[in-house]
């Protein structure tokens, strides 16, 4: 399983890009870029978003990612992190359902 910075960077490689290119196009330092390609910062959702679009058709991917990495770094020294996620995991299926109910009754 790769992290967030390995998938970008593999996907800017892969494209040929330089990370003084990437960098310039999200308006950041490539000293920045670099450091979340290594994993040793985070980006923001919005630049998670920007560097899919440049880097990766499909978005979703890199946002699965990112919101992963952020729940990991959220619960990873949570002895009962595995419960609490299989718990979140029925509440947002819950909201889930909860939403599509409520578009429903508007068609």
């Amino acid at each position: 399983m790769k992290t967030l910075g390995e998938l970008m960077r593999m996907r800017r490689r892969a494209k040929n890009l330089l990370i003084r290119r990437v960098a310039a196009e999200l308006g950041i330092d490539p000293s920045l870029l670099s450091r979340i390609e290594r994993g040793d910062k985070r980006p923001t959702r919005a630049q998670v978003v920007q560097l899919s679009e440049l880097l990766e058709p499909d978005k979703k991917e890199f946002l699965v990612v990112y919101l992963s990495g952020k729940v990991v770094s959220i619960l990873r020294d949570e002895a009962p992190a595995l419960e609490a996620i299989a718990l979140a995991e029925q509440q947002l299926n819950l909201l889930v359902l909860q939403n599509y109910n409520q578009a429903q009754r508007v068609f």
